[in-house]
């Protein structure tokens, strides 16, 4: 793991270019503490900032070929490069390093963007071939590693974070309406789209390819189901859950390759608990693992992380997050994170991965990816229960099972069924709809626009976020199982766009440690994707084959307990940071910004500090109005620290 930033064009002197480059090095130095470098190759720049972890004597970056014709700037890891370099080797490649570096050039060499398909791996990567003029960006199948770029006099620049670009002379940080909007509806913006104006994503398994001043941008991965008429038949779960097993110990193994001790996140759940376990067994000195702990009961995992630990005979490590915690570090985690959002959940995250940097790991392995692939989150039942109810909407009995949703919300399961049928919204959508399953979701958070000033929404118009996600999705998206389409808009946007990068990489990143997600295997997304929708979700029953994979290497217990999804204390926690919200949030602050409406956003403010905010909405609002006016006061590391400062007094 590292940070990469580049440039293409010919508009600047060396000495200019330099310069440049070097303020994007100073920028993502927090991602690649043990090394940095430039290189200039006529009218294209590289630069790097390391993290050692694979080839820590040899694997120095920019890196070029033997030959000189290709250097590249790569972030993130290649698992699978000893084979490939055994592969290689025998078509005649030799190799001075024992990098994955040097096996990424290879392999361009030997078959261009072809070699793509071979990675199995996290990685973002800037690659110039001085012989064809060409340069080449491209980002892994799932986005786990980030890629942004930008447009400057004529010039290509590029970035691992935001943050790097908003360095550059001319680069300024300004919101864009309608990825305020995307973010307000949908939880993220939806690339190329990013929180500011002028400023670009290259979209996960996509490629940019630069040449002779002309970019074309197209995907060479891209997920996909069976269509409904050829999903296969649900098979017998015993020989499904043995290959899932053996793919899942695969990943994991070659996730655990590195020149440096590798460590596991422990959230007491079904996820992290299997992961940590199928490590435990391979590691030669014992399996370190890090868990977040909060004293309120609703958020806290603690029994469950010691028994898995316990089990494990892991050493184990955990820290607890408070209120005071999330409202002091929440400034900083806006800096890194560049993007507004709706929970806190990224800040103990950052925490957590403080904890890991402080007691000397560098990697850490954690169950992310799960829910998606495997259809363990609670909106894919929600929408199974909602069309059963639409085949008989008359049936009272049916909509008795809303009360089976949402078990970690005691005051949801406590309401009628015909609340909560309302609640739900069942029976307003069309079943054809192809958003059906985030219909609901989306209407629950656009309520949150509520507070958005009267020049926003004149910006915004009549621009609508969710018909612009339902136009992006693929051509064959409606021949999908409704689990599979549900599935797709979770795995293909939300993770990307908001669980591998608010709550995955820029927080792990800002303290210089790497994630690596077994489940995010492209070979086990694969699998999961071809299995039938029972084989996930089998009645009301989540990550089935999952769980019968994880039998005899999970404790029962872990595997049986009702799920509990990952959430941090939002409003609640800054009940008592009256100074730092008046800062924040005053209203001259909020006049300048002009995003929110300053009355409405006074009176929320109250609320808060009175503790009376209490559901979605006005817990979203709330963050979603925090976090975006703390992006127009961390430029600086310096203002950051500043706003820490009160946030802690």
């Amino acid at each position: 793991m590292c940070g990469i930033a580049g440039y293409n064009g010919n508009t600047i002197a060396p000495g200019e270019a330099v310069d440049r480059l070097g303020r994007m090095v100073g920028a993502l130095r927090h991602r690649g503490p043990d090394g940095d470098g430039i290189l200039v190759r006529g009218e294209t720049g590289l630069a790097h900032t390391r993290l050692s972890i694979v080839g820590l004597a040899d694997g120095a970056q920019p890196m070029t070929s033997a030959d000189g014709g290709l250097a590249v700037s790569f972030n993130g890891e290649i698992f699978n490069y000893v084979e490939l370099r055994e592969d290689l080797k025998a078509r005649g490649h030799r190799f001075r390093t024992t990098s994955d570096t040097e096996v990424l050039l290879a392999s361009y060499a030997q078959k261009g963007l072809d070699c793509l398909a071979d990675f199995n791996g996290d990685f973002a990567f800037a690659l110039h071939d001085v012989r064809s003029r060409t340069l080449v960006l491209a980002r892994d199948r799932m986005g786990v590693r980030p890629l942004f770029y930008t447009e400057q006099g004529g010039m290509l620049f590029f970035a691992s974070e935001i943050g790097a670009l908003l360095a550059l002379p001319g680069v300024t940080a300004e919101i864009d309406p309608l990825a305020l909007d995307q973010i307000f509806t949908l939880w993220c913006p939806i690339p190329p789209r990013t929180a500011y104006r002028g400023i670009h994503e290259l979209p996960p398994g996509h490629v940019m390819i630069v040449q002779d001043g002309r970019r074309t941008v197209r995907p060479w991965w891209q997920l996909s189901y069976p269509d409904r008429a050829d999903a296969p038949p649900a098979g017998r779960v015993e020989t499904q859950a043995e290959e899932l097993r053996a793919l899942l110990d695969d990943a994991t193994r070659i996730r655990l390759r590195a020149d440096v001790p590798v460590g596991a996140y422990l959230s007491g759940g079904l996820d992290s608990s299997f992961i940590a376990a199928l490590a435990a067994r391979r590691v030669t000195h014992g399996l370190r693992t890090f868990s977040l702990t909060f004293r309120s009961a609703e958020h806290d995992e603690s029994a469950w992380q010691r028994q898995v630990a316990a089990t494990l005979d892991a050493e184990a490590d955990s820290v607890e997050c408070t209120g005071g915690e999330i409202v002091a570090r929440m400034p900083d985690v806006m800096r890194h994170v560049a993007c507004p959002i709706l929970r806190t959940a990224p800040v103990p995250l950052h925490l957590l991965s403080a904890r890991v940097r402080a007691r000397g790991m560098k990697v850490v392995l954690t169950g992310e990816g799960a829910d998606e692939v495997f259809a363990g989150y609670d909106i894919f039942r929600e929408a199974r229960v909602r069309r059963f109810c639409g085949r008989q909407p008359g049936s009272a009995r049916r909509t008795q099972l809303f009360q089976r949703l949402y078990p970690y919300l005691p005051g949801l399961r406590q309401q009628t069924p015909e609340y909560l049928a309302r609640f739900f919204s069942f029976g307003s959508e069309a079943l054809d709809d192809p958003l059906y399953s985030h219909r609901q979701r989306f209407r629950s958070t656009a309520a949150a626009k509520l507070f958005f000033s009267a020049g926003l929404k004149e910006a915004i118009g009549d621009y609508d976020a969710a018909a612009d996600l339902a136009g992006r999705l693929p051509a064959d998206f409606a021949r999908w199982h409704p689990l599979h389409q549900a599935q797709y808009i979770e795995t293909a946007f939300l993770l990307p766009g908001y669980i591998l990068s608010s709550q995955g990489d820029r927080v792990m990143m800002a303290n210089a440690v790497e994630g690596r997600f077994p489940f995010l295997d492209h070979r086990v997304v694969s699998f999961a994707a071809g299995l039938s929708p029972d084989a996930k979700l089998l009645g009301l029953r989540e990550k089935h084959v999952l769980k019968e994979a994880a039998r005899g290497i999970v404790p029962t217990a872990i595997i049986d307990r009702p799920k509990q999804p990952y959430r941090a204390p939002d409003a609640e926690a800054f009940s008592g940071a009256a100074a730092f919200l008046d800062t924040v949030l005053a209203p001259e602050r909020l006049a300048e910004s002009g995003l929110f409406n300053v009355q409405a956003v006074g009176k929320l403010k109250e609320k808060v500090l009175r503790k009376q905010v209490a559901g979605f909405r006005d817990n979203a609002a709330f963050i979603g109005i925090l976090s975006t006016e703390l992006l127009r006061g961390t430029d600086t590391a310096q203002s950051s620290q500043t706003l820490s400062n009160i946030g802690a007094s």
